[in-house]
Formats: C-alpha cells, sequence, structure tokens
C-alpha cells in the first residue's frame, strides 16, 4: 500500500469518518489521507485480516493516526444493522460517511445474503440501508458530510424496475451500470429530502475515473482484464490518484450539496478533480423517488 495521496485537504481533526472497503483501493487511500489531516477514521470491511493489515499500514505511515477497523459486510442487511448498532452504541454523532465498497461486473449472477442481485445489493441497498441506520448519528453533527461513489457506468445504466434484481436477465454490465446510477441517483435524492426535511446534510457523490484498483481483478475476467491491463498506462490513474474526487467531495469547503465530482481530464478518466457530468437519467426525481421508496421497502429501513 503505497503512494497514498499527500495533497493538502482542510484539517479534520475533531472530526469522525466512517469509510466502507476501507482495506484496499480507493477506500485505503480515502481512510489514510483523512487520517493524515486528522480525522477519527473508521475503516470497513468484510475480511478481518486485511482490515488488520490496513491498519498496520496506516499506522506506520501517518504518525498519531486515529484509525480503527470494523467488519462490515454490505451484502447482509444484518451486518449493516449489527455495526450500526455499535456505531450508535459507542458514538454521539458522525461527521463524514463515505460510501466506496462495491462489486463489480460479476461474470455470473449472484445473490446477496438477503437474496438481492449482488452488485444492486452490495453497491446500491447496502449503502442505502447503512446510510439510513446512521442517519441519528450524521444529524448530531454540524454539517455533516455522505458521499456515494458512482462511476463512469452510470451513464449507460438505466433502472429495469420491471427487473430490478436481474432475474429474467442478466448481463455483468448492465447489473454494475443499473448499480452505479442507483447510488448517484440516492446521493441525489438524499440531498433533495435533506434539504425539505431540514436534516442539516450535505449529499454528493464523486467517482474515481479510470483508477486501477483491484475490482477489475475480482470483476469481469476475461479478455476485458486484459484490455484493461493493457490500457491502464495510457489512460489510467493509481487509486491514490482516483480517490481525489472522493476527498474533495469529502472535505472541499467549494464541494456543494448535490454534485458530482470526477477527475477533469479527458473523458474523466484521470486528472484533478472537477465537477463531473450527470446523465439525464440521474437526474430523474419521479424515479429517484420510486426507487427509494422501494429501497425503503427492501432494506426495511427508513430515514423517518
Amino acid at each position: 500500500m503505497t503512494g497514498a495521496i499527500r495533497s493538502k485537504i482542510p484539517s479534520q481533526l475533531g472530526k469522525t469518518a466512517v469509510v466502507t472497503g476501507g482495506t484496499g483501493g480507493l477506500g485505503y487511500e480515502t481512510a489514510r489521507a483523512l487520517a493524515e489531516a486528522g480525522s477519527e477514521v473508521i475503516l470497513t470491511g468484510r475480511d478481518d485480516r486485511k482490515g488488520v493489515q490496513a491498519i498496520e499500514s496506516i499506522s506506520r505511515e501517518v504518525t498519531g493516526a486515529r484509525v480503527r477497523y470494523d467488519k462490515l459486510d454490505l451484502a447482509s442487511l444484518a451486518s449493516v444493522a449489527d455495526f450500526a448498532e455499535r456505531m450508535r452504541s459507542t458514538r454521539q454523532s458522525l461527521d463524514l460517511l463515505i460510501n466506496n465498497a462495491g462489486v463489480m461486473a460479476l461474470p455470473r449472477r449472484q445473490t446477496t445474503a438477503d437474496g438481492f442481485e449482488m452488485q444492486f445489493g452490495t453497491n446500491h441497498l447496502g449503502h442505502f440501508a447503512l446510510t439510513a441506520r446512521l442517519m441519528p448519528l450524521l444529524r448530531q453533527a454540524s454539517g455533516s458530510r455522505v458521499v456515494s461513489v458512482s462511476s463512469l457506468a452510470h451513464r449507460t445504466g438505466f433502472i429495469d424496475f420491471s427487473d430490478l434484481q436481474g432475474e429474467r436477465s442478466y448481463s455483468p454490465w448492465k447489473a454494475y451500470g443499473q448499480s452505479k446510477l442507483a447510488c448517484l441517483m440516492f446521493s441525489l435524492e438524499l440531498q433533495r429530502r435533506s434539504d425539505r426535511a431540514g436534516w442539516g446534510l450535505i449529499s454528493n457523490a464523486a467517482h474515481p475515473g479510470f483508477a486501477r484498483t483491484n475490482l477489475f481483478a475480482s470483476g469481469p475476467g476475461g479478455l476485458l482484464s486484459l484490455a484493461t491491463n493493457f490500457a491502464a498506462p495510457f489512460f489510467g490513474q493509481s487509486a491514490s490518484e482516483g480517490a481525489r474526487p472522493l476527498l474533495f467531495a469529502a472535505t472541499g469547503a467549494e464541494a456543494r450539496p448535490g454534485a458530482y465530482y470526477g477527475p477533469g481530464g479527458i473523458g474523466e478518466l484521470r486528472g484533478a478533480p472537477a465537477t463531473a457530468l450527470i446523465m439525464p437519467q440521474a437526474r430523474d426525481a419521479v424515479a429517484a423517488s420510486k426507487l427509494w421508496d422501494l429501497s425503503e421497502q427492501l432494506s426495511g429501513t427508513s430515514f423517518e
């Protein structure tokens, strides 16, 4: 775990952050940068061994880092509920939630512990439920932020309400695009609802561009992985660089509520953080409200 971000972000002293999927890739780099800025960081993951390694690595690299690991499997609503209960029993407030963890373009349809299509269930529903359950803590903090990590893949995504779980027809990239579109729609809808209800949140979203992480290793495989490995040096950027838009959304004084950030280079593949393109389907407030209501039903959670 080298090459971590060292760019200046505002001091995070006195703040507490939760970073899902913090044991590697974008999540690790984000957690490390927040710890370096003075935040107390709780990074989560499914693998205890990787969690311990991540904590040890950050502690070696960041003097005085206040960072700990807690197990969280976003593919299990019971795990989400248990994690949130531990947080509520030990914390009075939460300043920052970065919904980063995810799976990408699984070759074969898989399901979560609760029977949902794995990408929709993990990338969207798990984070939806987590945010709902942590809302009491987020509302206790002044100016708290929720950052949802989307993807360039949201551009070709659409919400198939008639086959949301891919039971009739499953395509790896269709399911992935849908899940990442759902993440972005959730972020925008969360801001709209916060504004209406006076929750006091800043909800925004970010994507890493073409960041070289282990998602490709565990995702599509085959010729696409070979092509990705070939193209990465020319069009991609490191995980540490890919985390920069996430960090800007999470800490930047100029980061706006309800905004979306990504790399500012050609095609939003790499480069310094900048405002990212939001496709029309992500701005569909009617569909977003329908998805929100359905997500509450499926996850058994509520923001009220």
